[in-house]
């Protein structure tokens, strides 16, 4: 199910075996999510891209115990996977849930939802591609909010503010139930490319 990073594009069809719709999380922590949607979803294939290599175990252990063969992982950069990797135009779906929020203003700048990310991530969306966030900072939510009204590369369909129990089209996670023990408020975002 692992696959190592490299500088050539993927032929999808080959790692997975089969054409299917192609889902992608970036950072997928433990995983734990990332298998149960593998699970849901078998019409489709998925590629979870993490840096946390004990997470990529965990997720790889679960997977097998599973019994899944649509899931495969990278441990490696997931803007550098993304650029080197993933065919243009070739996601059906983009899941980025609680990433780093650097909520100090001086690590604002490493927050990966930024405009030339979002201008990647639009090229690699199929047509009518979707991007599904999560957060649990009000400030990155914000931060979010100005990023994508800014960009006009895709429609907001759905936003949706909640305490845990509203997920948005996904399983809960381990970075949102901890979220939620420090009285955070969950923000969730279904984005469609519209270019």
């Amino acid at each position: 199910m692992g696959i190592e990073f490299g500088e050539q594009a993927l032929d999808l069809g080959r790692v997975f075996g089969r054409d299917a719709p192609l889902v992608v999380e970036i950072g997928f922590g433990n995983g734990d999510s990332l298998v149960q949607q593998a699970l849901q979803h078998p019409e489709c294939n998925f590629l979870g891209i993490e840096v946390h290599v004990p997470g990529v175990g965990h997720c790889l252990l679960a997977a097998r115990d599973a019994g899944l063969t649509n899931l495969r992982l990278i441990s490696h950069d997931a803007i550098e996977v993304l650029k080197q990797m993933i065919p243009a135009a070739s996601i059906s779906r983009l899941n980025l849930y609680f990433a780093d929020p650097w909520p100090k203003k001086r690590h604002h700048k490493r927050r990966i939802v930024q405009p030339d990310f979002l201008q990647l991530v639009a090229d690699r969306l199929g047509e009518h591609g979707r991007f599904h966030l999560a957060t649990d900072w009000a400030n990155y939510a914000e931060h979010i909010d100005e990023i994508f009204a800014a960009s006009g590369l895709f429609e907001c369909i759905e936003r949706r503010e909640h305490d845990g129990e509203a997920p948005l089209d996904r399983p809960a996670t381990k970075f949102e139930r901890r979220g939620l023990k420090r009285g955070h408020r969950i923000v969730d975002w279904c984005f469609e490319k519209t270019v």
